[in-house]
Formats: structure tokens, C-alpha cells, sequence
């Protein structure tokens, strides 16, 4: 193996089968078959449903991620996969494909957090060196901040949400509102054409933690619906999101000054919302700090920042996973890689 690892990464935590495959930082493939359109219908994510998808589309994901990185499997260095935090049948589709690849090219595995994955995705940009920043993650099930100084061997949590995370939030409004399902991306279309402003909508849990609560601010916009005769619903979506945007940064950056580390990171499916986007590059150029997202197609599940914690752990001497390790539907934030 060259000091420029190329490993293979497997995501199958929910309703994405995503295969990735990078060399040391560079991405050569990522590819995504989603099972999204066969949920919709149900108005969320159905396990069985998804477990099944998968089954069907992992091998021509894997195929195809080979081809578009113009690699064999025999080239590989070590195979990545998310053993949790997840669907516990979705998960073992991908656990069970990892282990089938490992144990016939005799190769290295690990299980890894899909948590830290999405930070992890950041590495692939090989213009910056890896340094301490300040993470915001913030996904369908997690809203957390953390402090980054080595990605490979551990993260410190500063913060995380005490009930709704701001995915669940969004979902959660967009059934309100009767958009489309998944809801963070419907409510984000619809807020273009809202005001913002229009309408105050509580910051909820203002206090000096880090930690986040949005259960309030959900409770606060179906009351409004419900008192307000015609609501205009662009002002609505607008100022719910504003209000979501609002306390994510003011505690993100609270956090890149307290502890003097002037790099955020945002990762998560939340971080390719547009305002989120744009409102963190106008807060951290006014607070002088580094600003690093992700592109939205790498914010949202995928098997590039699986090959990514992957091979951030091997480069960085991490030992690799033993065989037949656990797949866990809940996982330490700051537990990057299985035993």
C-alpha cells in the first residue's frame, strides 16, 4: 500500500445505496441510487422498503463506482462501510457486501460512524490541510456541534439536540404545510419565494450551551397555521427556516470563538439548504472565520465520505476492524471507527 490509500466505501444507513472510492484525498467515484421516490408515498422512510432497494441496487453501484474511478477490486486497499448509527436491515446490507468483498480480496475493513463520515468529507479537498475546526452537523436525526482536532482518532461533542433535530424539524413542517416528501428540500424550494422576516417565529434554547432544541419552534408554527385564516405559506416555510439558519450559526460561531478556532465545518443533509449556505458565508466572513461546506451532493448520504473516514483512519495508523462486527442503530458521536 502507497502512502495514498485507495479504499472502497459502502453507505446503506437509510435510503441511499452510495458507493465512493477515493485515493488518499482525491475523489475518484461517488454513486448514488436512491430509494427516496419509493417512500414518498408513505410520506418517510419505510426500513423494509429500503433494505430491499438496496439488496437490489449493490452490485451495479459497485460496478459502476469501479468503472468511474477506472479501478479493479484487486486494486483496493482497504474497504469502508457505515455500521451505524442507522436502519438496523439497511445497514446490514452494506456490513454484509463489505464483509463478502474483504474476506474474498483478503483486504482491510472498517466500520465506521456515519456521523463522523459527513465531517470526514471535508478532507477531500486536497487545497487545505487538515487542521482543528469546529463542526456543525446537522442531518435528519442529529443537530450537533463539535470540536474537530483529529478526525481519524476522535471528535469532542460540545453540543447536541435534546429532542427534534433540524431535519426532523423540516420534515416535520413540511407535512404541516403538505409539501413533498423528503421535506427539507421542499420547504427550502418554497421559502425562495417567502419573506423571511414576515413572521417572528421563536429561536429556541438561546441559552450558553451548545446544545439544541427545535420541538418548540415546530409546536409554534402549527399553532400559527392553525390560528392564521389563508397563511401565506412561502412566508411560513421562509421564516420557519430563517428562524432553524438563526440558532445553528449564532451557537456554531459562538463556538469558533470560545475556543479559538477560526474553521467551521457544516456537514450533514441540511447543509446543502441554500439559506443555510448562503447565511453561513455572509456570519463567517463578518467573524473573519474559515468557512468549508461541503457540495450539497456531498452533504446528503453517500459512499465518498465512508472512503473518506476510511482512509483518514488507515493513513492514519488507526487499526482496521475485526470481521463480523456489530451494525448499532445508535453510536457515540466521537467513536469514528469500529474494533
Amino acid at each position: 500500500m502507497s502512502n495514498q490509500p485507495l479504499v472502497l466505501g459502502i453507505e446503506t444507513s437509510c435510503d441511499e445505496t452510495a458507493v465512493g472510492i477515493v485515493r488518499g484525498r482525491t475523489l475518484l467515484a461517488n454513486v448514488i441510487a436512491s430509494s427516496v421516490e419509493e417512500h414518498a408515498r408513505f410520506g418517510g422512510v419505510v426500513p423494509e422498503i429500503a433494505s430491499r432497494a438496496h439488496l437490489e441496487a449493490m452490485p451495479t453501484v459497485i460496478k459502476q463506482a469501479l468503472l468511474e474511478a477506472k479501478v479493479s477490486l484487486r486494486d483496493l486497499d482497504a474497504i469502508g462501510v457505515t455500521a451505524g448509527p442507522g436502519l438496523i436491515g439497511a445497514l446490514l446490507v452494506g456490513t454484509s457486501a463489505a464483509h463478502g468483498l474483504a474476506l474474498a480480496l483478503n483486504k482491510p475493513i472498517y466500520g465506521v460512524n456515519h456521523l463522523s463520515s459527513h465531517l470526514a468529507v471535508d478532507a477531500l479537498d486536497e487545497s487545505r490541510p487538515l487542521q482543528p475546526a469546529i463542526g456543525l452537523l446537522v442531518s435528519g436525526g442529529h443537530s450537533s456541534i463539535i470540536q474537530v482536532t483529529d478526525m481519524a482518532r476522535g471528535v469532542k461533542v460540545l453540543g447536541a439536540t435534546i429532542d427534534d433535530a433540524a431535519g426532523e424539524a423540516f420534515d416535520k413542517i413540511a407535512r404541516i404545510l403538505e409539501l413533498d416528501f423528503p421535506g427539507g428540500p421542499a420547504i427550502d424550494r418554497l421559502a425562495l419565494s417567502g419573506n423571511p422576516t414576515a413572521i417572528d417565529f421563536p429561536r429556541g434554547l438561546q441559552s450558553s450551551d451548545y446544545n439544541f432544541s427545535f420541538s418548540g419552534l415546530k409546536t409554534a408554527v402549527a399553532r400559527y397555521l392553525k390560528q392564521t385564516p389563508a397563511p401565506h405559506r412561502a412566508d411560513i416555510a421562509a421564516s420557519f427556516q430563517e428562524a432553524i439558519v438563526d440558532v445553528l450559526l449564532t451557537k456554531a460561531l459562538r463556538a469558533t470563538a470560545e475556543t479559538g478556532i477560526d474553521s467551521l465545518i457544516i456537514a450533514g443533509g441540511v447543509a446543502a439548504n441554500s439559506r443555510l449556505r448562503a447565511e453561513a458565508a455572509r456570519r463567517c466572513a463578518l467573524a473573519k472565520v474559515e468557512l468549508r461546506t461541503p457540495p450539497p451532493l456531498l452533504c446528503t448520504d453517500n459512499g465518498a465520505m465512508v472512503a473518506a473516514m476510511t482512509s483518514l483512519a488507515l493513513s492514519a495508523g488507526v487499526a482496521s476492524s475485526k470481521p463480523g462486527f456489530p451494525t448499532l442503530s445508535t453510536v457515540p458521536l466521537d467513536q469514528p471507527t469500529w474494533a
